[in-house]
């Protein structure tokens, strides 16, 4: 497992932007495939976007069919850190954002496939 620290949260007007960053402890970080999860008051926890495993700088990412135009996930393996770039934010994406890591492949949305959480960290779009 690694260890997980979000970062990035805040409060945010309604067409803004948020970088959110997750950074992780230990050297097999560029092992893990590393996610984003979000948990919005009284509903389940629903996949964001996820970054491969990579030994090299090239990655595949994946991304729930109804951010993909307004959220990008990136990773850099010399920080051990993974990113998730939201624009033209929506009140609707008011949530608890999760940063999580696992040993499972490409395409994985499921949070059962992952392993390691982050504590989150809150974002809230204001109208």
């Amino acid at each position: 497992q690694v260890q997980l620290v979000e970062s990035g949260g805040g409060l945010v007007q309604a067409g803004g932007s948020l970088r959110l960053s997750c950074a992780a402890s230990g050297r097999t970080f560029r092992r893990y495939t590393m996610g984003w999860f979000r948990q919005a008051p009284g509903k389940e926890r629903e996949f964001v976007a996820a970054v491969s495993w990579s030994d090299t700088i090239s990655y595949y990412t994946w991304h729930a069919d109804s951010l993909k135009d307004r959220f990008t996930i990136s990773r850099d393996n010399a920080r051990n850190t993974v990113y998730l770039q939201m624009s033209t934010l929506k009140p609707e994406d008011t949530a608890v954002y999760y940063c999580a890591g696992g040993t499972t492949g490409y395409n994985s949305q499921g949070a059962n496939a992952y392993d390691s959480w982050g504590q989150g960290t809150q974002v809230t779009v204001s109208s």
